[in-house]
C-alpha cells in the first residue's frame, strides 16, 4: 500500500488550504493509498536554526519520521505575498535530504485573488533542491472564498475533476518510484 504524508501549511482555523487538502486526501484514500495528515496548526515546531537536533520538540521527530516513511508527499499552502506560507517553509527547512529526497510530491496552493503559480513554483524549487519529484499536475485555487460550499465541497466541477487527476497522478507516480 502506498503511503502519503499530507502537510497543511496554514495556521488559520477553518482555512481554505485545510479544506483543499482534505478533498485531496479523500480522493487519494479512495484510490487505496494510506494518508497520514500532518496539520501544522496542531504541531509545536520551532523556527529552524539550521541545526539537526530539536530534542525539546517531539513534533519535529514526528514530522521527520512520518515524511521519511511515506512514499509520497502532499503539500498545501496558502499563497502569502507571492510565495509559500512561512510555516510551510519552516516545516520543510526542519527536514533534510534524509526525509525529502526521492519523494513524489503533489502541490496545492490557495489564494484569495486570481489563481497563479507563484507558491507552486516556489514549492517546486524547494522540492527539486532536496531531490524530490514533483508531479506535473498541480492545483491552484484562486478566489478561494467562493470555491467551496458550506460543507467544504468544491463548487466548480472542472476544479473537482482536476483534483481527481491530481490524486491519481500522485498515487500512480508514488507507486512507480517506490
Amino acid at each position: 500500500m502506498i503511503k502519503i504524508a499530507a502537510i497543511n501549511g496554514s495556521l488559520r482555523e477553518d482555512s481554505y488550504s485545510a479544506k483543499a487538502i482534505q478533498i485531496a486526501i479523500a480522493r487519494i484514500e479512495a484510490l487505496g493509498a494510506e494518508v497520514t495528515f500532518l496539520d501544522l496548526r496542531n504541531m509545536t515546531l520551532p523556527f529552524c536554526d539550521g541545526g539537526r537536533e530539536y530534542d525539546q520538540y517531539p513534533d519535529v521527530e514526528k514530522l521527520r519520521q512520518t515524511v521519511k516513511e511515506a512514499d509520497g508527499l502532499l503539500l498545501a499552502t496558502p499563497e502569502y505575498h507571492g510565495s509559500v506560507s512561512g510555516v510551510m517553509k519552516n516545516a520543510l527547512d526542519l527536514m533534510s535530504f534524509d526525509e525529502l529526497s526521492g519523494k513524489v510530491t503533489g502541490l496545492i496552493s490557495v489564494l484569495g485573488g486570481q489563481p497563479n503559480s507563484n507558491a507552486l513554483n516556489h514549492l517546486r524549487l524547494i522540492m527539486r533542491w532536496v531531490h524530490g519529484w514533483v508531479i506535473p499536475e498541480q492545483v491552484a485555487i484562486g478566489q478561494a472564498w467562493q470555491a467551496f460550499n458550506e460543507e467544504g465541497k468544491l463548487i466548480d466541477e472542472k476544479l473537482s475533476e482536476r483534483f481527481d487527476k491530481f490524486a491519481m497522478s500522485l498515487v500512480e507516480n508514488s507507486q512507480k518510484l517506490r
